[in-house]
């Protein structure tokens, strides 16, 4: 991996800076984008101490009008795109029923049409190269029903299969697409989810009256856990794997 150009969004903390770490140091040039401009500073700067070519991109990938130019952008300072992760995402935790519209809206602006913005104006430059690989983030909640999460997992599961269809079509011009599906993970976005301390320990355990099982390994994923198999999904060692998503849960949805 090493000399490649690696642009991933939502890299301003949790499991996109993450990916950044993971990334920077087998050798790939990071392009860091985020609207969290100060968050992203701080994850390019932790990158550049420890020796990796990294720059930040503060953007908002649910404004499709600054999709295109941040591309051209990353392109003209840091070289052609050879990866793209989309691991940007929101969470508004509400019953379905009880959801605003602005909730939904923001929820799918940045989950599903951030990820189709950004795989769009990236694909089309890798096309013509005949070569790239992208992984979006997604969440087994994509598959499962959650309490509370409906605009969340349906914005999940709409970027689950948009990145699957656009890997049909661009699977003849040597570019593969991905998905890496996280459980609970130890992040700003899980902890904003717990009422009380007692949060982590109810993540591990289950909780019976939302219909969760808990997490067979009895532990919450660390972001590295999910950076390392986007990493591995990006890399020759997964050549010839595409279309496919990988849960990273523990066993959280039980296999499904």
């Amino acid at each position: 991996m090493e000399g490649k150009t690696a642009l991933i969004t939502g890299a301003a903390g949790g499991i996109g800076a993450a990916v950044a770490r993971a990334l920077g140091s087998r050798g790939v040039a990071v392009a860091a984008v985020d609207r969290d401009t100060d968050g992203l500073l701080r994850t390019v700067q932790k990158l550049t101490a420890n020796g990796v070519t990294a720059e930040a991109f503060p953007a908002d990938i649910s404004d499709r009008s600054v999709v295109g130019d941040l591309v051209d952008s990353v392109e003209q300072r840091l070289g052609p795109v050879d990866f793209l992760v989309n691991a940007a995402g929101v969470l508004h935790l509400a019953e379905a029923r009880h959801l605003t519209d602005q909730e939904w809206d923001s929820t799918f602006a940045v989950n599903a049409t951030g990820v189709f913005a950004m795989s769009r104006a990236v694909v089309n430059r890798m096309v013509p190269r005949g070569h790239g690989a992208i992984v979006t983030v997604t969440s087994n909640a994509a598959g499962t029903a959650r309490t509370q999460m409906a605009a969340y997992a349906a914005s999940k599961a709409a970027a689950t299969t948009f990145t699957k269809c656009l890997g049909l079509e661009v699977a003849a011009h040597g570019i593969r697409c991905n998905l890496v599906a996280p459980g609970s993970t130890d992040t700003p976005m899980l902890s904003s989810m717990w009422h009380d301390e007692h949060g982590p320990r109810a993540a591990i355990a289950g909780r019976p009256e939302e219909h969760r099982v808990g997490i067979p390994l009895g532990k919450l994923a660390m972001p590295s856990d999910i950076a390392d198999a986007v990493a591995f999904l990006l890399s020759d060692r997964a050549g010839h794997i595409t279309l496919q998503s990988l849960t990273v849960d523990g066993g959280a949805t039980l296999g499904v």
